[in-house]
């Protein structure tokens, strides 16, 4: 008789913590932060893309003869340099991703300077390759400011359930953190000046 009333207490205790569970978000905690994860994982997949469009890129300029060697080699250390730094959704701290961010940022720098090098070459700028290339390119660079935005939209959602009342005890209880987010990179709030 004494173990079946411990049974039905234990029970009854495991039910009513489970109800609480539930009722302080816990399972919204855990989907949300799966969302800001699945939301890494396109932006991750969209920097995939650029790079490995990248060595097509390099060979195609290669071939048109007198091209700079120092940009392409600027562009393939920038690629290496970016690749290199693996970001996992659970590491997303400002400190991360400000570094994961810088790599991305000098890799753009360095294929804008390759295709504005490119006017001086009218061949290479005829070829059907490197058009279709440019192309894919620009396409990849808006997903991936696409894919940046849902995410900074996945962790903002994320960032502000966690953190509201009474919420924010289980998020402490659990150890749900917050996320950092993508920002602008350094000078883009200054517009460029155009002249001609």
């Amino acid at each position: 008789m004494k173990n079946s009333l411990l049974k039905v207490v234990f029970i009854l205790i495991a039910v009513a913590f489970m109800g609480t569970l539930s009722s302080c978000g816990y399972n919204s905690m855990v989907a949300k932060r799966e969302n800001v994860d699945g939301e890494w994982s396109k932006v991750q997949s969209a920097y995939q893309r650029r790079s490995d469009l990248i060595p097509n890129l390099i060979e195609t300029v290669k071939g048109s003869a007198k091209f700079e060697q120092e940009t392409l080699e600027k562009v393939v250390a920038a690629r290496s340099r970016a690749t290199s730094i693996q970001l996992s959704a659970d590491d997303l701290t400002e400190e991360n991703l400000a570094k994961f961010q810088a790599a991305q940022a000098q890799l753009s720098g360095a294929l804008s300077r390759l295709l504005a090098i490119s006017e001086n070459y009218p061949d290479l700028k005829t070829t059907e390759a490197f058009r279709d290339l440019q192309a894919q390119l620009e396409g990849t660079e808006n997903r991936i400011n696409t894919e940046r935005n849902n995410f900074n939209e996945a962790v903002k959602d994320y960032n502000a359930f966690i953190q509201q009342f009474p919420r924010n005890f289980t998020a402490s209880w659990f150890k749900f953190e917050k996320k950092a987010y993508f920002k602008a990179d350094a000078g883009t709030e200054v517009a460029p000046k155009v002249k001609f």
